[in-house]
């Protein structure tokens, strides 16, 4: 090798990692593997959790037989405290709070193999969002397989659970079970709540419907969390152009699991059934302008301050197409943090420290 050649080799040698050309295919093959290497953290996360939550649920009965059968009282729990934290000083999660939770744990949920199977693949501090905020054996049940289904961070199970969404799921008034199909009118009617919370929005109930929709797109993260599982954001003000002449849909999504378009129109006021005509129109134009032969026929939300709910179903009695008209709230909580992803082992011992 010349002189020249080796002055040459140790200048490429001196460039940063990040400026030495990298082979070819090699940005696919590295995208590749970092989701393997994220799948493989999940899955590690997700272990810990089991065994955790498994572990809690275990030593939370044995409190719970020991007490009922040999009578021992509540100080037992201090002394077990003391004695764990000793003999385990690097474990976090032995404070008496969390062993009283790990026995109301194990009370409100006797069954083994249902925590085992379904509740371990949440993280403990979910299961103490759910025995603080729920009561009910079914009501948790419920919750727990949505947060399950849709990844519920914490801070959003505790959110939908203060919003009553199990009371508010199905309760839009619809026409979907003549207008639609079994399998589909089920699903569409589940879609829709009745009423929408946007208190996210953080307007007076004054706000013009202009106002709201602008305010709904800035927040688009939030308004899909209320929406529900499967909607998927179109666009605003779309504009259908119709023998020459322009119309614009307030807001435009698509239902990944209905598989269909979903209209929204919003009303400031009450509910009147003139506003259905004009929904009408707006879902006959996106069918034949917009929609697939793959897609299933587009359904109307029209999103209302107030409604007469006879009137409402009066009015829907005569259309011929699906829709749906449910109230909004302006006036509520929403949590600030809507993140849904799984907690890392530091944030883990970060709840368990703080218990």
């Amino acid at each position: 090798m010349t002189k020249h050649e080796l002055n040459k080799r140790d200048h490429m040698s001196d460039k940063p990692v990040s400026l030495v050309p990298a082979p070819e295919a090699y940005a696919h093959w590295l995208e590749g593997l970092k989701s393997r290497i994220h799948n493989a953290q999940q899955r590690a996360t997700l272990a810990v959790n089991r065994e955790l939550v498994l572990l809690y649920w275990q030593i939370g009965r044995d409190i719970l037989q020991r007490q009922m059968e040999q009578g021992w009282g509540a100080k037992v729990i201090e002394r077990l405290a003391y004695d764990l934290r000793t003999a385990f000083p690097d474990m976090k999660g032995f404070s008496p709070r969390n062993l009283k939770y790990m026995r109301a744990f194990s009370e409100a949920w006797p069954d083994e193999s249902f925590v085992q199977e379904v509740l371990a693949q949440l993280p403990w501090y979910h299961q103490l969002a759910l025995l603080d905020k729920l009561s009910d054996p079914e009501t948790r049940r419920w919750y727990v397989a949505k947060a399950i289904e849709y990844n519920w961070s914490r801070n959003v199970l505790v959110m939908q659970i203060e919003s009553r969404l199990l009371e508010r799921s199905g309760q839009a008034v619809t026409n979907f079970e003549v207008r639609l199909p079994k399998a589909q009118s089920d699903l569409a009617r589940e879609s829709l709540k009745d009423p929408y919370r946007f208190g996210f929005l953080g307007l007076i109930e004054e706000a013009q419907e202009r106002e709201i929709e602008n305010a709904l797109v800035k927040h688009l993260t939030e308004f899909l969390l209320e929406l529900g599982a499967g909607f998927a954001f179109v666009g605003r003000q779309v504009l259908l152009d119709v023998g020459g002449d322009e119309f614009f849909i307030d807001l435009l999504f698509y239902h990944l699991k209905l598989r269909c378009y979903v209209v929204i129109e919003l009303k400031t006021g009450k509910f009147k059934p003139e506003h259905l005509g004009k929904l009408g129109f707006y879902l006959t134009a996106v069918d034949r302008q917009i929609k697939s032969d793959q897609d299933n026929p587009s359904i109307g939300l029209l999103l209302c301050k107030s409604k007469n709910k006879v009137v409402a179903e009066y009015a829907l009695g005569d259309s011929s197409q699906p829709m749906g008209i449910a109230e909004y709230k302006l006036l509520e909580f929403m949590p600030e943090n809507l993140q849904t992803s799984l907690p890392s082992i530091e944030q883990i011992e970060r709840e368990l420290e703080a218990t």
